[in-house]
């Protein structure tokens, strides 16, 4: 074969492999990290932190941020372990950006429960790859959080931070009507709370189970600085729940404060126990996650 003839063959040889070159290159591009400039603000929607369906979050970068100052509030809400989305925390994600303008703020789904998937462990290791996820480099934001937890969500909250949190990066709680000891009478034995028990940790859990997703036998001096808000007329948390948790921090010496509403139910405050929860609560993160 002359030289002619294999340069006609190689022509389209070298395109093929031009367009194979092109096209690489263009899906390598589409699979980079995205790149958060810290010198912006993001507001993102539905962050994967996992591969179920279920794990996203939706995150606030505030502008001038950096990985050695900017603070992170974490927002895990309820719904008896089973139910619930993070559209419930919007309220709160929107009025923190207002309070705290140089926070970033996480609001997280987590993989929903049922009896034949019960929330734990499931539930804490997604509270725990959440935490990994925002702690990425690509973020630019501290690993020090804050949880905000309601129901469900503040038993989470406690849990992961008395129990899980191995690195204290939790500086503090406020948790809003939720379970604190899986173990007390006014659960184990009140036909109401029967239900909760499966969905929680499964059909015929033995006591040393229950007792392990109870905050209040995780507590120790190293427990982050606790603030609670509770209802005395709550169908679904008993008023002992209150007592238990804030009696076993002081034994123990960690800093808490409890509110408990005269005539409130479940979180639905009236308007002067809505201020009054709001300025406690300020007070309590400008004392203990200031910005």
């Amino acid at each position: 074969m002359n030289f002619r003839a294999a340069s006609k063959m190689a022509i389209p040889v070298l395109g093929f492999l031009f367009v194979l070159f092109i096209t690489a290159c263009k899906k390598n591009t589409s699979n980079q990290e995205p790149v958060y400039e810290t010198n912006q603000a993001y507001n993102l929607q539905d962050i994967s932190y996992g591969t179920d369906n279920q794990q996203k979050m939706d995150i606030y970068l505030p502008a001038n941020r950096s990985a050695g100052t900017t603070k992170v509030f974490v927002l895990i809400h309820g719904g008896g372990w089973g139910a619930g989305d993070k559209a419930d925390f919007n309220y709160m994600m929107n009025s923190l950006k207002s309070y705290y303008p140089n926070h970033a703020i996480i609001n997280i789904n987590y993989r929903l429960a049922t009896e034949a998937s019960p929330a734990y462990p499931k539930q804490i290791n997604d509270i725990q790859a959440a935490l990994d996820e925002i702690s990425l480099p690509k973020y630019n934001v501290s690993p020090q959080f804050f949880l905000f937890g309601n129901s469900a969500g503040g038993h989470l909250s406690l849990l992961y931070a008395y129990g899980f949190d191995g690195n204290h990066h939790v500086k503090g709680i406020c948790n809003t009507v939720g379970p604190t000891d899986l173990t007390d009478p006014n659960y184990l034995y009140n036909p109401l709370y029967a239900s909760i028990y499966p969905v929680l940790v499964g059909q015929s859990a033995p006591m040393s189970l229950i007792q392990a997703v109870s905050p209040v036998y995780h507590i120790t001096a190293a427990a982050p600085p606790t603030i609670s808000f509770y209802g005395d007329q709550d169908p679904l948390i008993p008023t002992t729940q209150m007592g238990r948790l804030h009696d076993s921090l002081n034994a123990s010496g960690v800093y808490n404060q409890a509110t408990m509403y005269q005539g409130a139910g479940h979180g639905n405050w009236n308007t002067a126990q809505s201020q009054d929860c709001v300025t406690k609560m300020v007070l309590f993160i400008n004392a203990y996650f200031p910005q």
